[in-house]
């Protein structure tokens, strides 16, 4: 997948929910892997022709597992794409693998690491971070939801977050990780696996698994899904009004 194509994708996203207004400042999440490095480049690309002005800032929050290689991302930024990059450095891995030798590591790791975020993202001035969750993650999120809590729902694509007063946007919902895939394959993006013991092992890539059985076997029915969240009035979904 060209750029082109992506950027048609988060423009779409961006105009429908108006993800971005004139002088935001807005952090993006790298984790290193395929999904936050596509983020990126497309707001990156954005940049060039969006209506509205915006700065953007890289942050990386490092677990601390002292065999992530972030050189590569550095030189991304630095050279290629000249957007500041922060790496916030911490010991959440040790404090859940082995002080506290957590059995069921996500939940606990994902709110420290939201924390260690949102605070380089207020020292940095931005007011806004983009998390590079794409259409395959809005489905999974809902089938979780749906699987183990007994609701409907799934994350929205601008969430305000009143206690740090910072605003979530979700640029790539209109994407298939299919999509993701292709356009990192296609030029060479320079993807960081992740060193994490749980990767792989979780709740989500059971219910990853499953929504691909399911699809296999009745195809579309992750577009229909997706559908049903953007059209079914869930809190935070607006109706996108077209003009």
């Amino acid at each position: 997948m060209r750029l082109q194509q992506v950027l048609s994708y988060v423009r779409r996203a961006a105009d429908d929910y108006h993800m971005i207004q004139e002088g935001d400042r807005i952090a993006v999440g790298i984790s290193g892997g395929k999904d936050s490095l596509t983020l990126l480049y497309a707001l990156h690309g954005l940049q060039r022709f969006y209506p509205q002005h915006f700065e953007l800032h890289a942050v990386t929050v490092d677990l601390g597992f002292h065999n992530l290689d972030l050189s590569r991302i550095e030189s991304i930024c630095r050279d290629e794409l000249q957007i500041p990059y922060t790496i916030v450095r911490t010991d959440i891995a040790d404090v859940i693998f082995e002080q506290r030798k957590e059995s069921n590591p996500c939940s606990l790791c994902a709110k420290m690491r939201k924390g260690a975020l949102n605070d380089a993202i207020k020292k940095e001035g931005c007011n806004k971070v983009a998390y590079a969750h794409h259409k395959d993650d809005v489905v999974e999120t809902m089938l979780m939801s749906l699987i183990y809590e007994g609701r409907f729902h799934t994350f929205s694509p601008v969430t305000y977050l009143d206690r740090t007063e910072i605003t979530v946007i979700r640029p790539l919902l209109y994407m298939n990780e299919a999509d993701v895939i292709g356009f990192v394959n296609k030029n060479h993006v320079p993807v960081v696996k992740s060193p994490c013991p749980a990767d792989g092992h979780t709740k989500r890539e059971y219910v990853k698994q499953l929504l691909r059985q399911l699809n296999l076997e009745n195809p579309g029915v992750k577009e229909r899904m997706f559908t049903a969240i953007t059209t079914g009035n869930l809190q935070g979904w607006p109706i996108p009004q077209k003009d």
